[in-house]
């Protein structure tokens, strides 16, 4: 029989494998999720592919960059993530609007509208460094997931 600890080890290890397994296989289930069809045929995800392609050479240098100091409070391992959802949002918006470049409005609507509200704290406080008025936003604000 195990004793000592050895049998705590184990015990620890068990729980520990079962408490990780659990995560991932939520993280997993979320993008399975995002995966399925919708009514229109296309997923979440498709549509996400779909605006990005589709407003790609929209892009200038200047939004690029924005974007890219708006989604570095993200940790590397999800970066890539969030940078695609939010210019799927991004491309949408510019579709929506017909337009022939991506502004820095649209880019602030779109990353609004991407993110939680947890979020919109570090988006705020570098709109007020750029000394980017954040009234003509309050809306999207207000309008934003969770």
């Amino acid at each position: 029989m195990l004793e000592g600890w050895f049998l705590w080890f184990i015990l620890f290890w068990i729980v520990f494998m079962i408490v990780f397994m659990g995560i991932g296989g939520f993280f997993m289930f979320r993008k399975f999720l995002k995966k399925l069809p919708k009514e229109d045929g296309k997923s979440d995800m498709d549509w996400e592919v779909h605006y990005v392609e589709q407003t790609r050479h929209l892009w200038g240098d200047e939004q690029k960059a924005f974007l890219e100091e708006l989604v570095s409070p993200v940790p590397e391992l999800f970066r890539d993530v969030a940078r695609h959802k939010i210019a799927g949002k991004i491309g949408e918006i510019a579709l929506k609007e017909k337009a022939s470049s991506i502004t820095m409005d649209i880019l602030i609507k779109g990353y609004i509208l991407a993110t939680p509200k947890r979020d919109h704290k570090f988006l705020k406080k570098k709109l007020a460094e750029e000394k980017i008025d954040i009234k003509p936003y309050e809306q999207y604000f207000l309008m934003s997931s969770q």
